[in-house]
């Protein structure tokens, strides 16, 4: 398996992320990982740290002449605001933010200044699981798996299903959604939140395509794909629903008008529908995987709500960071980055080796092997 860790801060000197368990001979480039960094940082409703940062990555071990070694891969992404913050007092913030990791933070951690919490905690973090996402896309790229993700959703403004054919479109958007006239109402709003001093959430779909079948197990809890996503999407700051294909709808049918019909042809199954979102039993059946998932408004508000200061237990206004009025765009960019790890762990599961071509070996060896079963 692929594992990693992040560490930094939101004003720290860097973001740094180690991965371990990449086989070798995978192309690995800056260029496969900054334009995932720079999807993220991109959507309209983003605030004025997105002006600062222009953020690029450093490779510092585990790539050698372009490609993977199988050595632990470290990534580095340097924060251009840390200067601002050099030999600066910086007073304490004692003004928890509802909804926000500060107040049980420093009561876990036993801590007098809520920035010792928010710092970690801020979203500036997911740049890191980008930068791993990014070597994972890049994996499964060698086995013709494809991720991206789109807005479905914003302040309760939907956008029409998604069509394949439009994909391109989706990168244009500055909303990720094809849906122009969704776009412009979604934009009003983000506006007139803006002005109000609040902040707006949505939901974004990520879909996985061309996964084979038997990805993932039901044989164990922990081995089930759609529990690995669902898991990796609530991760995600701010994230407060999951669901896969039908997801909460499903409920409301019956059954006939939830399962998808099996189908053969030409040596393989397959199915005309995708009411399961490509996840049965806790594995991949072939079809696209989708999933999608849930963003509250950020918690920093322009206009804050009430809180009580933790040193005078006085009531108070709630800390004002600075902070996004809907981030929802960038959070399914990371919501990418967040399948794509999951989806490469359990591929690796199955068709683990310490190279690539091991890895390619072994797929055609199952592909073989299934057709015409």
């Amino acid at each position: 398996m692929i594992r990693f860790l992040t560490a930094g801060e939101s004003h720290g000197k860097a973001l740094v992320t180690v991965l371990d368990g990449v086989p070798s001979g995978l192309a690995l480039l800056v260029s496969n990982v900054n334009p995932e960094l720079k999807r993220r940082q991109e959507g309209y409703g983003r605030g004025g740290r997105m002006a600062i940062e222009n953020d690029t990555v450093e490779i510092l071990s585990g790539v050698r002449n372009g490609k993977t070694t199988g050595a632990p891969i470290t990534l580095l992404i340097a924060n251009s605001d840390a200067k601002n913050w050099e030999n600066k007092i910086v007073p304490p913030v004692t003004m928890p933010r509802p909804g926000h990791a500060d107040l049980s933070g420093v009561l876990k951690y036993g801590l007098s200044d809520i920035r010792d919490v928010l710092e970690r905690a801020s979203a500036r973090e997911t740049a890191a699981r980008v930068a791993a996402g990014a070597v994972c896309k890049a994996l499964l790229k060698e086995f013709d798996i494809n991720i991206f993700g789109y807005v479905t959703q914003i302040a309760g403004i939907y956008a029409k299903p998604f069509v394949s054919k439009n994909k391109d479109a989706v990168e244009r958007s500055p909303l990720r959604t094809t849906d122009a006239k969704a776009e412009k109402l979604m934009i009003r709003a983000i506006e007139k939140a803006k002005k109000q001093g609040d902040s707006l959430g949505g939901v974004f779909e990520v879909r996985a395509v061309n996964v084979p079948p038997g990805i993932g197990s039901y044989t164990q809890w922990d081995k089930r794909l759609d529990a690995r996503l669902a898991g990796g999407l609530m991760s995600l700051q701010a994230i407060k629903g999951v669901e896969i294909g039908l997801g909460f709808e499903a409920a409301k049918r019956t059954g006939s008008k939830v399962h998808d019909e099996i189908y053969y042809s030409k040596g393989s199954y397959f199915r005309k529908t995708n009411n399961c979102g490509g996840l049965e039993g806790g594995m991949s059946n072939g079809s696209d995987i989708v999933i999608r998932a849930a963003m509250k408004p950020i918690a920093t508000l322009y206009k804050p709500l009430n809180s009580i200061d933790i040193i005078s237990k006085k009531k108070v206004k709630a800390t004002v960071e600075r902070s996004d009025t809907c981030a929802v765009p960038a959070a399914c960019v990371v919501g990418e980055a967040i399948v794509a790890y999951e989806i490469v762990n359990c591929f690796m599961e199955k068709f683990g080796g310490d190279t690539v071509l091991d890895m390619k070996t072994s797929l055609k060896a199952y592909l073989k092997r299934i057709k015409g079963r």
